[in-house]
């Protein structure tokens, strides 16, 4: 937690500056795929009260949550030509755009909470940002910290990969996510996360994965039986704005914007913390068995050795990979 505490109290000095009030007012539109009462909401809803109050009310946001713009996909397809200001996705949802940034999503590579604070801030963080500059048209203005992917299922308890062969399970439109649960046996669907509930109702689907306070959120407890608790990726949600809406804005809205996208993103990552557990909670009182592995060694084995060594390439060769991994020792 000492290197996590100094990652928040890097971002926090990057941010100190105070900022100027604005003459016009601007109303931006901010689209998401999540409720407003999961962590991404919260990330959200605190973007929107900061930049309203550095700016004097002369900058507003206005949110859609529940894929009212749309598929996360088409979010990030709509932001980057102008005709959306705003985006919170999944990350995975924004790689169609950006396959380096996949590297985000390789399984196994995110250990824990302070992991993803430094995989997303300082150089690191500089460096997605270039990267959906210049590959996607979109500016990374703060993450969502969502915690580990837990595994949800209608079928059967899964306590090791025998159990999860076979299993219908929905991901994002992710190759490394549709080679990774390849890799452990299960058959992996590609679908939009507005239709996710609806699949798992009717059944197209058996299970699906995310973090508890998304699940919790979601519902899913209505719909499914028992959650596994697997450490293969950490959901990482950026905030992107449009290239053609940032370059727009004012040096001083562009700081404001800025500003208020890391102080959200901290925000957000103690609500996490905080709150992950509740949600766990709820999810058993609803009626939610949950398991853990008892052979998540050789689920890592399996994506180090059949799905790491299949994307180095796409996500900026394996030198560039190793690289990363070092500076989260």
């Amino acid at each position: 937690m000492k290197k996590l505490a100094k990652c928040l109290t890097i971002s926090l000095a990057c941010a100190s500056a105070a900022l100027p009030a604005l003459v016009d007012a601007k109303t931006l539109r901010l689209g998401m795929g999540d409720p407003l009462d999961s962590d991404g909401g919260v990330f959200s809803s605190r973007f929107k009260e900061l930049v309203e109050y550095y700016s004097g009310g002369d900058l507003e946001v206005t949110l859609y949550p529940n894929g009212a713009m749309g598929s996360e996909t088409e979010m990030v397809q709509n932001a980057r030509l102008g005709s959306l200001d705003m985006a919170q996705v999944g990350i995975a949802n924004v790689t169609p755009f950006s396959k380096e940034l996949g590297m985000l999503t390789m399984p196994y590579v995110i250990k824990n909470a302070s992991d993803a604070v430094t995989i997303t801030t300082g150089q690191l963080g500089d460096h997605w940002n270039q990267l959906a500059q210049k590959q996607v048209g979109v500016n990374i203005l703060g993450w969502t910290y969502s915690n580990f992917r837990h595994l949800t299922n209608s079928k059967r308890p899964v306590r090791s990969l025998e159990d999860v062969k076979g299993l219908k399970i929905r991901v994002p439109q992710s190759p490394i996510m549709l080679a990774s649960w390849e890799a452990w046996g299960a058959n992996p669907i590609a679908m939009a996360w507005t239709e996710t509930f609806t699949a798992l109702q009717q059944q197209v689907v058996d299970g699906q994965d995310n973090p508890y306070i998304v699940n919790n959120t979601m519902k899913f407890y209505e719909i499914q039986d028992y959650v596994t608790e697997i450490h293969h990726q950490y959901s990482l949600q950026p905030l992107l704005i449009g290239k053609r809406t940032f370059d727009k804005l004012s040096d001083e809205e562009r700081n404001i914007l800025t500003r208020a996208g890391l102080e959200a993103q901290q925000h957000v990552l103690m609500f996490q913390i905080s709150e992950a557990d509740k949600a766990k909670q709820n999810m058993i009182d609803n009626g939610m068995e949950v398991f853990t592995l008892e052979d998540e060694d050789k689920w890592i084995e399996l994506a180090k050795e059949k799905v790491w060594p299949q994307f180095y390439d796409s996500i900026g060769g394996k030198e560039n990979f190793e690289a990363v991994l070092e500076q989260l020792k």
